[in-house]
């Protein structure tokens, strides 16, 4: 098994660097850019290209695990490209877009925050339909820890690497256990690595597009690898991180930790 999640890490990583080079060897849209907090152009085309490695990696592992991870990357990409070309910026964060709801104002972003739920969730009935140990509050439980994971890996792509350091720290563990799970941490892992240099070079960016599916395809190895008591836990820490970052910055936490702060630089060209 552990040559096989090899594999397909593997094979996501060169999907998604692959995807990359011919994306931005032929479009020339101005569409797919963007300034960074810099004040950079960068390019978006990161985002569809760690989608396609990530699916290519996770359709991969389907064959003997199903297709839960196939349908969280691609669900939360697709409505994370919604947002990323349909939305105006009028609103941010969940209480926001939560917020324009109530006054009858349907923004992007909470269509995307309706659509990745309901991904979500398809994704953890797929991952439980074979589980006897798990019902469908587990399922809904870990719906939710998919969208979860998904909004936070979004939350933290502000800086060059962050969300795809993430990302690897949090698929990492789950690739090297022997269950489900560890092909989808694979493939999610594999496709960030895939696309880490343009992204620490400042470049490019995952965007909501990319990163959203990265997110939500680590949760979806999480619910395949937890049952009860692990998606309770993981959906506590994701709501905390969730609430708190529509009251403190991430940046300026990060940024004023030692270890964290190292980390979060690392990889990235001294200016």
């Amino acid at each position: 098994m552990i040559a096989r999640t090899a594999a397909i890490g593997g094979l996501a990583a060169g999907a998604a660097h692959g995807a990359f080079r011919l994306l931005t060897g032929t479009v020339t849209s101005r569409r797919w850019a963007r300034t960074n907090h810099a004040g950079h152009d960068v390019t978006l085309l990161e985002g569809p290209a760690y989608v396609i490695g990530a699916t290519v990696g996770a359709a991969a592992g389907a064959v003997a695990t199903g297709p839960a991870g196939v349908v969280a990357a691609v669900g939360a990409g697709a409505f994370g490209a919604l947002d990323d070309f349909g939305g105006d910026g009028s609103s941010k964060g969940l209480k926001g877009h939560l917020g324009a709801a109530a006054r009858g104002q349907i923004t992007t972003g909470f269509l995307k925050i309706v659509g990745i739920g309901a991904t979500g969730l398809a994704a953890a009935t797929l991952a439980d339909r074979s589980r006897v140990d798990v019902n469908a509050l587990d399922a809904l439980v870990g719906g939710a820890v998919i969208a979860g994971s998904a909004n936070l890996a979004n939350l933290l792509d502000l800086r060059p690497g962050r969300a795809l350091k993430v990302t690897l720290l949090a698929a990492l563990p789950l690739t090297v256990r022997r269950g489900p799970g560890a092909y989808a941490a694979s493939a999610a892992a594999g496709a960030a690595l895939g696309v880490i240099r343009p992204d620490l070079a400042g470049t490019a960016m995952l965007g909501d597009t990319g990163a959203n599916a990265a997110g939500a395809l680590v949760g979806s190895a999480l619910v395949e690898a937890t049952g009860r008591r692990g998606r309770v836990a993981a959906l506590v820490v994701l709501a905390a991180l969730t609430l708190a970052s529509e009251r403190v910055s991430f940046t300026k936490v990060i940024e004023s930790t030692p270890g964290l702060r190292e980390l979060d630089a690392w990889g990235r060209p001294t200016r």
